[in-house]
This record gives structure tokens, C-alpha cells and sequence, in this order.
């Protein structure tokens, strides 16, 4: 087992988020939560600064949790306890320590609602109905809201897109990165082309940048944040009059998924469609069709890293 000298908090943390992004194709949102706490657990364990791997107990690992079970909400300490095992899966791909540091961190009982919160095809089409398309924003917002709600795409992944990302002449989308550690081509359809097109011609300020959805106003021309597209989606929720249990793209993506599905369309393709690694994280749309359950229990062919 190697022992690893001189190695700082930071410098474990750098090394950590290149692994997520090189080996195993982590978007940066996700990447920064797992360093915001695995970082929390390196500094409580090692206050100086300098990062010793052998010191590491099983005890220490559980103690934590402990801690941040008390500081913590269920969904939250779920994430506590898969950001600690991806960081000591990361030690054991570098040879640092074996998989008892993984193995250590307890199971967190964490139950999710029986049906998938999305939006019906009717309250759908009601969203998408009611996009404005009489300004700059609005001729934005109406866009990368498309982009999601019929492409599938992640916020962070409408944030990435780039100019270079859109291929006309094929008509498709390049997602370059995902959550899979491989990209995908998305085929356009017309109604996303054409909202896209009116954007960029009508919409988009002058800019250097290469993202494809930039700001207005404050800084024009800058990339978009992923709060910024969460905001349209709540905008439009609300403009609509719609009430939603849950708010920001997911809900898009999730209603994709969800329509799909009640089309005919096996949980495979749906899982290829919105970039997902593993059947089981499709699980949760087959809430609303016992039927595909039958479908969830079958082995995932691809990737499951």
C-alpha cells in the first residue's frame, strides 16, 4: 500500500476532483459537493493541514457520520455519507488504503415519496405554452427551458452548451461530458430548433463567450449559472400558474422521463436519454407504472461507474 508524504488538505481535494472528472465523468456541481464534504471530514481530521491516510480509522469515519447526523437533514446526510465513500474509493484507486474506509460508512435509511414529482402532459404543454417570446430574456429563458423539457437535458448541462456544441447541418446536440463519464448526440427537434434559432438570432447579446445562453444585463454576454436557469423554470412555473411539488430542471426532466415512459418507451432508453449510468437511479420514474418495475430488475448492460 502506498503512502503518500507531503500531501495537503487542498492537494487531496484537487487530486479527488480530477479523479471524479477524468476517471468517472462527474459534472462540477456534484464534484463540488463531494469536496465541500469530504473536505469537512479531512479538516476535522487533520487540523494542520497535512493529510495522512494510514491515521484514518473506521472509527473516525463512523464518528463522523454521527456528527453530521446531527447537523444534518436525511438528504443531506445521504450526501455526506456517498461524498466520504467516493473519496475513500478514490484513496483505494490510488493505492492508499483498501476498501475498509469505504466499507465504514454507515447506510443512511433515506425513503423517497412513493411517485415521481413531475408535471402531467396537459400542465406540460400549459409551461411550454405560456413561455414568453416577446423579449430577450424571454426568448432565452423559452430556449434552454426546451432544452430540458424535451431534449432532457441536465441544468449544467444547458449552463456547458456551447456554440460548437450545436451541429445544424446533422441536427443534433453534442452533450460532451455526463454523469455516465461518456457524451452523447441529442437529435434536435423542430420545435427546440426553432426556438433556439430565434434566440440567437433575436435574443443573444454580442459575445466572445462560446456558451450558448449568456446574461443580459449585469455583465452581458457572460455564461449563465445554473441558478440562473433554475430561476427561468420557476419563472415560468409561476407565470403559468402551475403548482409543482418540486421546482428547477428536474422537474423538466423528470416529466420527460415520466411522458415517455407512459408512451411506450423502455426504461433503457430513457436512461440513455437523460444520461444515466445505471437503471436503478431511472428507478424512481417507474413509481407511475408498476408494470416497469419488471423492466428495472433486469441488469444494466453499460457502464456502472
Amino acid at each position: 500500500m502506498s503512502v503518500r508524504v507531503g500531501w495537503s488538505v487542498e492537494e487531496a481535494l484537487a487530486d479527488f476532483d480530477e479523479h471524479l472528472r477524468r476517471a468517472r465523468g462527474v459534472c462540477a456541481g456534484t464534484r463540488r459537493n463531494y469536496a465541500r464534504f469530504a473536505g469537512g471530514f479531512l479538516e476535522g481530521m487533520f487540523p494542520d493541514g497535512q493529510v495522512e491516510v494510514e491515521r484514518i480509522s473506521v472509527g473516525d469515519v463512523v464518528g463522523f457520520i454521527g456528527v453530521s447526523a446531527r447537523r444534518y437533514n436525511p438528504r443531506t446526510l445521504e450526501l455526506v455519507a456517498t461524498s466520504l465513500r467516493s473519496f475513500f474509493r478514490f484513496l483505494r484507486a490510488e493505492g492508499l488504503c483498501g476498501d475498509r474506509l469505504e466499507a465504514a460508512v454507515p447506510m443512511v435509511p433515506h425513503r423517497r415519496s412513493s411517485l415521481v414529482r413531475y408535471l402531467d402532459p396537459g400542465s406540460l404543454e400549459q409551461l411550454i405554452g405560456s413561455l414568453d417570446s416577446s423579449s430577450e430574456r424571454g426568448l432565452r429563458d423559452r430556449a434552454m427551458i426546451l432544452c430540458m423539457a424535451r431534449l432532457g437535458l441536465r441544468v449544467s448541462e444547458v449552463v456547458r452548451l456551447h456554440l460548437d456544441d450545436i451541429d445544424w447541418r446533422a441536427g443534433a446536440i453534442r452533450v460532451l461530458a455526463r454523469k455516465t463519464g461518456h457524451g452523447a448526440l441529442l437529435p434536435i427537434t423542430g420545435e427546440v430548433g426553432a426556438a433556439l434559432v430565434d434566440y440567437l438570432q433575436r435574443g443573444r447579446p454580442d459575445t466572445t463567450a462560446r456558451e450558448v445562453f449568456v446574461l443580459l444585463r449585469l455583465r452581458p454576454g457572460a455564461p449563465v449559472s445554473d441558478s440562473i436557469v433554475g430561476r427561468a423554470v420557476d419563472n415560468a412555473l409561476r407565470r403559468a400558474g402551475i403548482e409543482a411539488a418540486t421546482r428547477g430542471g428536474n422537474l423538466l426532466r423528470h416529466s420527460l422521463a415520466t411522458g415517455l415512459q407512459a408512451r411506450g418507451v423502455g426504461l433503457s432508453e430513457i436512461a440513455g436519454l437523460l444520461g444515466h449510468s445505471r437503471l436503478a437511479t431511472t428507478r424512481i420514474y417507474a413509481a407511475v407504472d408498476i408494470e416497469a418495475l419488471r423492466e428495472v430488475a433486469l441488469p444494466w448492460p453499460g457502464r456502472t461507474s
